[in-house]
């Protein structure tokens, strides 16, 4: 069963114990479900070739949130790190897996993992509009740190603002 995190009703998330959801690290195996989860949550999905070569970076950090038997995605988090500083690229739980605490779980272990790969900031961007996700960060103490204007485009509709958040790690 590959997990498509497609939000149907019959889709991944069926009868899981939330309390059972494994945080792995991502491997290759994982890039075609983690890319079809990328493509149901985002206007300008990641294929499986570009997650392969964002795993295969020597400064990924990158997790998948999975349960079941046989094993599926529905959750999944990727950053890089370099030098004293990472950046968050991108993470997404399944339509029918949120609000089950996930995404809280795999932003705190993807901070875990920069700071022990020597990271001393974590940076992301989010589109202006996503409420749920700037709550999410702020609760895990990102902030802004400035913003760049137009930077997602819209198919049909106008570009859109990205925050840049940035989150002091290591105490």
């Amino acid at each position: 069963m590959s997990a498509q995190g497609n939000g149907n009703s019959n889709g991944p998330g069926t009868g899981i114990d939330w309390r059972r959801v494994s945080l792995l690290w991502a491997v290759p195996g994982h890039a075609a479900d983690m890319a079809a989860l990328h493509a149901t949550m985002f206007d300008q999905p990641w294929d499986e070739a570009a997650i392969i070569s964002l795993l295969a970076h020597p400064g990924s950090v990158a997790l998948v949130a999975s349960a079941g038997q046989p094993m599926v995605v529905g959750g999944f988090g990727l950053a890089q790190v370099a030098a004293d500083e990472a950046e968050l690229l991108t993470i997404g739980i399944a339509e029918t897996w949120r609000r089950h605490g996930l995404g809280s779980r795999l932003l705190d272990a993807l901070k875990r993992a920069a700071e022990r790969a020597g990271a001393r900031s974590l940076f992301l961007e989010v589109a202006a509009s996503n409420t749920a996700a700037l709550a999410l960060y702020a609760k895990h103490g990102f902030a802004e740190s400035g913003r760049r204007k137009g930077y997602y485009a819209r198919p049909g509709g106008t570009a859109e603002d990205a925050i840049v958040m940035r989150c002091p790690l290591g105490g």
